[in-house]
């Protein structure tokens, strides 16, 4: 079965309303996704039943219930249809965070000193649960597997080189990989990332304001070294400078609650 790309490049992004390919169907991906998040658990430290851990789950319980609501407003809903939401912290030094389709969420604990709070905290989780309900995974590995097999559907590509499928997964989703080949692409998600989880956070009653000093103090935690939750990002000057623009459209959706 070969996907034409045409046919499916009419869906919307909410928020920014960009177009955007998505051949792959969801429940595939989040098939995919669910296994590599059970692997990933297995071979990490999950910390449980600590402060850290209870706003962590509370903050992504928060972000999720708005971005449903955000979604159910504007005729999305089907963006986060069958999804199992969950969060977990993880013990690392790394500086980093994700969200897996279907609602898989992870926290690192070496970022938790630069979210410093609540708020902090959910300038980042709301990011990153935009990248999934974006479907920018979804996106990313469909531009790969039209570059790769001519957009050969993924289950038959899965049934004819799995291994190969898995790679172009774990890279589509930024799992253990550096900048790749989609990083001019994929800065023009982290910014629609930012747009999103601005309105995702302001709609769950968290000052959207909050990003500008969480980004400023990323700044100066990367200076010289690039941490994994920058990589594929823009620079924090221009990030910092989007949210700056963008905030007067979020900060109506958080009046909208008050």
């Amino acid at each position: 079965m070969i996907l034409i790309a045409g046919l499916y490049a009419c869906y919307r992004v909410p928020v920014t309303g960009r177009k955007q390919l998505n051949m792959l169907p969801e429940s595939e991906l989040s098939a995919m996704a669910l296994t590599s998040y059970k692997q990933f658990l297995q071979n990490s430290k999950v910390v449980s039943g600590t402060n850290d851990a209870r706003q962590i789950s509370s903050v992504g319980k928060k972000i999720a219930a708005a971005a449903q609501r955000y979604l159910k407003l504007h005729n999305q809903s089907n963006r986060v249809h069958g999804y199992t939401w969950e969060f977990n912290l993880v013990q690392s030094k790394d500086i980093n965070a994700w969200c897996m389709p279907g609602g898989k969420v992870v926290v690192y604990s070496g970022i938790l000193p630069i979210t410093k709070d609540e708020a902090g905290l959910a300038v980042v989780m709301s990011h990153e649960i935009a990248h999934a309900i974006a479907r920018h995974g979804n996106e990313r590995m469909s531009q790969a597997l039209l570059a790769e097999a001519g957009g050969i559907a993924l289950s038959l590509y899965l049934q004819q080189k799995p291994s190969q499928a898995n790679v172009l997964f774990e890279q589509a989703y930024g799992l253990g990989i550096s900048v790749g080949a989609l990083l001019p692409f994929s800065r023009l998600q982290e910014t629609e990332a930012d747009k999103m989880g601005l309105v995702f956070m302001a709609m769950a009653g968290y000052d959207p304001t909050e990003a500008v000093g969480f980004w400023q103090r990323m700044q100066k935690a990367s200076s010289g070294n690039v941490p994994a939750f920058l990589s594929t990002h823009p620079s924090d000057e221009k990030r910092i400078e989007n949210i700056k623009e963008f905030l007067p459209t979020a900060k109506k959706y958080f009046k909208s609650i008050k």
